[in-house]
C-alpha cells in the first residue's frame, strides 16, 4: 500500500481508534514529538505507551526530539490562560506543523492527529489548524473525527484491552495544574 499518513499520536489511547479507521484506505504511521508533555518521566510513560501501540496494530513509529524548552517559550505570555484557549490552539497547531513537516521530510503526502478521538477537543478548530498547516507544507490534511461511532468509547475499552497507560491530563504544566483547579 503506497497511500501513507503520518498520524501525529497525543496519546496511545486516542490513537487506538485513529489507526483502526485510518488502515481502511492508508497506511498509517505514527508519529510522537509532543514536547508539551511535561514532566519527563510523564513524557516517557506515555512514549512507552505509543511503542507497545505500534508494535500491538505492526505499524512504524516514528520519534520527535523532546524539546520542552522550546514548547516553553513559544507559549510564553499564553501561560495564564485556561485549558481550551488560545495556548492550547498555538500547542495543538505547533503539533500539527511538526508532523506535517515530518511527513515531507519523510514523502508522506498526507497527516491527521488522533486528537480528533478526545471529546474534549475543537474538532472545527483542529480541522482549520490541519488546513492551514496543509496550506503552509503542502502536505495534505486528512479531516476525520474518529470520536464519532462510538469512538472515544472503543478508545477506551481498546486502550484497557490492550493495557496501555492512560493520562488524567493533556500534557503540558499548566493542563496539571488546570486539573487539580489551581490557578496560576
Amino acid at each position: 500500500m503506497t497511500n501513507q499518513i503520518l498520524l501525529h499520536i497525543c496519546c496511545a489511547p486516542d490513537a487506538t481508534t485513529a489507526i483502526e479507521r485510518l488502515r481502511v484506505g492508508f497506511q498509517v504511521i505514527g508519529y510522537f514529538g509532543n514536547s508539551n508533555i511535561q514532566p519527563l518521566e510523564e513524557y516517557n510513560k506515555r512514549k512507552d505507551a505509543v511503542s507497545l501501540l505500534g508494535q500491538y496494530y505492526q505499524i512504524e513509529i516514528e520519534y520527535g526530539h523532546y524539546n520542552p524548552l522550546s514548547w516553553k517559550l513559544a507559549m510564553n505570555g499564553l501561560e495564564r490562560l485556561p485549558e481550551g484557549g488560545a495556548r492550547c490552539r498555538k500547542c495543538i497547531y505547533l503539533n500539527l506543523l511538526e508532523t506535517a513537516v515530518v511527513a515531507h521530510s519523510k514523502g508522506i503526502g498526507s497527516f491527521t492527529t488522533s486528537l480528533m478521538t478526545s471529546p474534549h477537543k475543537d474538532v472545527d478548530w483542529i480541522e482549520k489548524a490541519g488546513l492551514a498547516v496543509q496550506r503552509q507544507t503542502g502536505v495534505l490534511y486528512h479531516h476525520e473525527i474518529f470520536r464519532k461511532q462510538n469512538g472515544f468509547l472503543n478508545s477506551v475499552q481498546k486502550s484497557h484491552s490492550i493495557g496501555l497507560y492512560r493520562q488524567n491530563y493533556c500534557g503540558c504544566e499548566y493542563s496539571i495544574f488546570d486539573k487539580d483547579g489551581g490557578t496560576l
